[in-house]
């Protein structure tokens, strides 16, 4: 078997935490447009955040969570959810769903990398790697959807979303099998979700509907 390649625990630490703040953000962002108060804003936020972490570290069973090892984490997501409910407290500043998607497609590049990375690091299978990559970045956003009674955006708006997450997590994939240099597989796995993603928002691009 090949040798993971690795970035270093520092590299992949600031990975996660961009994309814990890109993901938090998002969920501040959709808790203000449904016009919660504080609390309901800081549980969404916490939610987008954590939640697709949570899981794989739950399926992968890693103990103890990686929010409970980095609590400064934690701390930092409180206070991004306190600063951007000041800043949309500003009258000029209209909270859209297309606003949403932006940051929402950062986390998802980032996450997905770091779900794929953890399970090669534990010697999973690719295809588990691969899907440990898509659970982690794409469940935060299901989970911040759901407690703001929004059917999720990953499956109902038809543009590519899991869809990106999993082609981006064979990228990382293929280079690791190829020995490629750990944070060149990270970058391509990141740009090539998020870019894709992003794409499919500018461009409106849609996957076909289920026809009955």
């Amino acid at each position: 078997m090949p040798t993971v390649p690795t970035w270093g625990e520092t590299a992949r630490l600031l990975v996660e935490l961009a994309a814990t703040a890109a993901f938090a953000l998002s969920g501040v962002l959709e808790a203000a447009r449904k016009r919660l108060d504080a609390v309901g804003v800081c549980v969404v936020g916490f939610l987008a955040a954590f939640g697709g972490g949570t899981l794989r570290d739950l399926l992968l069973d890693q103990r103890p969570f990686f929010w409970v090892r980095h609590v400064d984490v934690l701390w930092g997501v409180l206070a991004l959810c306190l600063l951007a409910m000041l800043f949309l407290r500003r009258p000029h500043f209209d909270v859209t769903e297309r606003a949403i998607q932006w940051p929402d497609a950062l986390g998802l590049g980032l996450f997905a990398a770091t779900g794929v990375h953890q399970a090669l690091l534990l010697q999973m299978p690719s295809v588990v790697a691969v899907l440990m990559g898509v659970i982690t970045g794409v469940f935060g956003g299901v989970l911040r959807d759901i407690v703001c009674n929004e059917i999720p955006s990953a499956f109902k708006d038809h543009r590519p979303y899991t869809v990106c997450a999993f082609i981006g997590g064979w990228v990382y994939v293929v280079m690791w099998h190829l020995n490629a240099p750990g944070w060149l597989a990270l970058v391509a796995c990141v740009c090539v979700t998020a870019g894709l993603r992003a794409l499919a928002v500018w461009r409106n691009l849609t996957l076909p509907a289920w026809r009955i």
